[in-house]
């Protein structure tokens, strides 16, 4: 059954639940769009998707705007409830059809080898559990199934990876809604099972200081399709 994006707003108490966060990171991402040239890598992270995408950790739903045509239908899984508010208003927008679906990465709703593809972006840094997440997104992608990914993590050198590693043990998770800094997102896919394919490294901000959070990794990888039978 397909589910209504505006159906799927009214979902039972989320789990997650950052407002102040939110109301930031909705301000700062549509600014970034632009200003740290974020619409050109939505556009490079997903062109060439066809078929059923589900998106984890949607946010308020920028990347809607950036799926191609033959997208058949996008399952967005946002559990904070102020961005999965902001992300039903961008779907009605989208041209492409686009569920929004309350949830969290560690326990998709959704049955399994039901897609052809999964998007993650700027999500790895802050789910509870990587390993129990990607073991999902595993999941739900058919044999053969391919992963788009755009996410920050660990880089910069030693000292820049202690300065973050810091900030995780402190207060970064706190104050961004559970993110985390030297996570590892390349290397946690690989643990995961997937076939990692070709990948850039993006400096956010291209140009200017080096932050903890300029360091990221945008690229594909697959589900291993099934081994052919004897």
């Amino acid at each position: 059954m397909r589910l209504s994006s505006a159906g799927s707003g009214a979902a039972a108490r989320s789990p997650v639940h950052h407002p102040i966060f939110a109301r930031y990171y909705a301000r700062f991402s549509v600014d970034a769009e632009t200003r740290l040239g974020m619409a050109q890598i939505r556009e490079r992270l997903l062109a060439g998707l066809s078929g059923r995408v589900i998106e984890i950790g949607a946010g308020n739903g920028l990347n809607f705007a950036h799926y191609p045509g033959a997208v058949a239908e996008v399952v967005a899984i946002e559990p904070e409830p102020l961005l999965r508010g902001l992300a039903l208003r961008a779907a009605l927008r989208a041209q492409v059809p686009v569920d929004v679906v309350p949830g969290a990465a560690e326990a998709l709703p959704v049955k399994s080898e039901a897609f052809d593809a999964a998007v993650l972006s700027l999500v790895m840094c802050s789910v509870r559990d990587v390993r129990r997440a990607l073991g999902e997104v595993r999941r739900v992608l058919r044999p053969g199934g391919e992963v788009r990914y755009f996410e920050h993590g660990r880089g910069g050198g030693r000292m820049m990876t202690l300065t973050q590693r810091a900030l995780d043990r402190t207060v970064w998770p706190a104050l961004t809604g559970g993110c985390h800094l030297s996570r590892d997102p390349v290397a946690a896919l690989r643990e995961a099972g997937f076939e990692l394919g070709p990948r850039r490294r993006v400096l956010m901000p291209e140009k200017g200081p080096r932050l903890p959070t300029s360091y990221c990794s945008l690229g594909v990888a697959w589900r291993p399709p099934e081994p052919a039978e004897r």
